[in-house]
């Protein structure tokens, strides 16, 4: 389940984004959680199982919404959870999702995915 992020869960989800390529040093991490804390375009979301395993962040801006940062706990990777962030986030947002330089080959893999109809899990 999608869960919209809260300041108490700042660890948890500077753990997960600390996954991403680009967001390991500390330093990076603060800003990038600042941003989401502060910039009302930046809006972050956490994955609920059991517990918090995955992380998707998007801006919004004039002409859509872009996916900023997505990863998942790497002990729950191919399990399909990436794909069903995607999916909650495209049918909870207004307008298009459309990916970043950051997020460009996770993005479109999953739309190939469901182009081709494939049970693999992202």
């Amino acid at each position: 389940m999608l869960v919209p992020y809260k300041t108490i869960h700042q660890k948890i989800a500077m753990g997960l984004l600390s996954f991403m390529p680009g967001e390991k040093e500390i330093k990076k991490l603060q800003k990038t959680i600042d941003r989401y804390e502060n910039d009302p375009d930046w809006k972050l979301y956490l994955w609920k199982a059991e517990d918090f395993v995955g992380v998707a962040g998007i801006t919004l801006k004039d002409d859509g919404a872009y996916l900023q940062h997505i990863c998942v706990n790497p002990s729950f990777r191919q399990e399909g959870i990436g794909k069903a962030m995607l999916q909650q986030l495209k049918s909870t947002l207004p307008c298009q999702l459309n990916p970043t330089k950051e997020t460009k080959k996770f993005l479109e893999a999953c739309l190939v995915e469901e182009e081709n109809g494939s049970s693999h899990q992202v």
